[in-house]
């Protein structure tokens, strides 16, 4: 990966399981790893600078290098909540691998973008940058890739 690769495409659904066996069962897209986050594993994690409770289910796979993320929110309220209440269902983000995300996050705070979601799991630190009203609907993310514990179960099993 270099700086700036698109590394992740994620949509946000109402039912992570229906999603997952729909995306299997129609395209052959898969298989899934799954896991739930939320205060108990996600650390540092802020939304739109205070500290964040929100809890979320997502799935990932792999296709051609790039993983597609499957998000649906359990509780607490976050910019997914946010975008589902403007915008629905549907492509959510983008993922922008980095290896020094400070340094990038300098890069984009200078032309105008802050932080209004962050965390950590793991090794892997994410971003989620204010790109939503100059990209017409689009949230960019950036992170590093790092390494993040074992998923809770695969789709299929």
């Amino acid at each position: 990966m270099k700086d700036g690769d698109i590394i992740q495409i994620a949509h946000l659904v109402s039912d992570l399981d229906a999603a997952m066996q729909h995306y299997w069962e129609a395209f052959n897209i898969g298989p899934w790893d799954v896991y739930t986050y939320g205060p108990h594993n996600v650390n540092d994690s802020r939304y739109r600078g205070q500290p964040a409770e929100h809890v979320y289910k997502i799935a990932v796979c792999w296709i051609n290098g790039v993983q597609m993320e499957l998000m649906q929110p359990v509780s607490g309220y976050s910019i997914y909540d946010e975008y589902i209440e403007k915008h629905g269902y549907g492509l959510h983000h983008m993922k922008l691998y980095f290896a020094d995300c400070d340094k990038a996050l300098e890069t984009y705070r200078a032309r105008g973008y802050e932080v209004v979601q962050s965390g950590n799991i793991g090794d892997d630190v994410f971003y989620y940058l204010d790109t939503e009203e100059r990209f017409q609907g689009a949230v960019i993310e950036i992170g590093n890739a790092g390494s993040i514990p074992e998923p809770e179960r695969r789709y299929p099993a």
